[in-house]
């Protein structure tokens, strides 16, 4: 079975889980028409803004810094909402992560966030390393 989009994906696998079951939620806050979409292993950009669920406070945010995030997505480099939540993505595309703690920090936390939190990440790709502007 092929899927035209992640999020059909993700939204099939998820069928019959209540909302709080989830461990991802992707809203798709813009997206661009582009042929080269983010798959496993790609070295990507992403510019993010991270908020508790409980209370909305940031936790992080890239673009107070000036710098995107680059990693290789699909690679266990970042959390696991992450390296679903940004595939089949052009750049450009903004999506609205909903990340249960599962797939998140877990039980162990990070730094300013607690255990068992819910995290809710606004990311936009900004580039796909070794892509080329014509083949998007």
């Amino acid at each position: 079975m092929r899927f035209s989009s992640v999020s059909a994906a993700i939204t099939l696998l998820l069928a019959g889980a209540s909302a709080l079951d989830k461990p991802l939620d992707i809203q798709i806050e813009s997206s661009t028409d582009c042929s080269r979409k983010t798959t496993r292993g790609d070295k990507v950009e992403v510019h993010y803004r991270g908020t508790l669920e409980k209370d909305g406070s940031e936790f992080d945010a890239s673009y107070n810094r000036g710098q995107p995030l680059s990693f290789h997505v699909g690679k266990g480099q970042v959390i696991k909402g992450w390296d679903e939540g940004l595939l089949d993505m052009c750049p450009g595309d903004k999506r609205r992560l909903t990340i249960q703690p599962e797939w998140g920090y877990g039980a162990k936390g990070m730094g300013p966030i607690p255990a068992n939190s819910v995290l809710i990440f606004e990311t936009e790709l900004v580039g796909i390393a070794g892509v080329k502007k014509d083949e998007l």
